[in-house]
């Protein structure tokens, strides 16, 4: 069974029509949209700082989400998939973003709208991802501008895909 957990008297807050994982870790101030989903072994971590996610986010298996105390909160947007393995670390993402497996974002980063961070990119401190750009590479870097294919093959393909995937598992 999902471990939900309170932390100094503030329990998660769970949205409507959500698929949590048995093993995943939901703790302290965190926020999740509706239509969400959170993977096998998925930590979403709100006890330094608080954690907040729109609707029709997928957080996929091993994802870790976490906030630096008292200095970096996370904010998490509308149809963001958060891939295999990624850490997301006291940052923002906005709407229609892909976060690559194995990816990680640091502090202070902002990641505009419609934008892709390719597997295994790793995201400086205080980074501004504009919208409509594709980065990787350690340090990620831009490599080149979001095209409509990239948004409605990739981004949006992969978080519709991630509300079927849930309804597919047996209670």
């Amino acid at each position: 069974m999902v471990l939900i957990k309170s932390v100094k008297g503030i329990k998660p807050k769970i949205g409507k029509n959500c698929f949590l994982a048995d093993n995943a870790t939901i703790t302290g101030d965190v926020v999740l949209g509706d239509d969400c989903s959170v993977w096998f072994n998925a930590v979403v971590r709100g006890d330094v700082h608080q954690i907040r996610i729109g609707n029709n986010v997928n957080i996929q298996d091993g994802v870790i989400i976490h906030c630096t105390y008292q200095k970096a909160p996370v904010s998490i947007g509308n149809n963001v998939s958060i891939a295999h393995s990624a850490i997301v670390h006291g940052c923002t993402i906005h709407d229609n973003v892909l976060v690559g497996m194995g990816a990680i974002l640091m502090d202070g980063v902002v990641v505009e709208s419609n934008s892709v961070i390719a597997a295994g990119a790793v995201v400086s401190k205080n980074t501004i991802i504009k919208s409509g750009s594709v980065y990787a590479g350690v340090p990620a870097k831009k490599i080149k501008e979001m095209d409509q294919s990239l948004l409605e093959g990739e981004v949006h393909r992969i978080s519709n895909n991630y509300n079927m995937y849930a309804s597919w598992y047996d209670d």
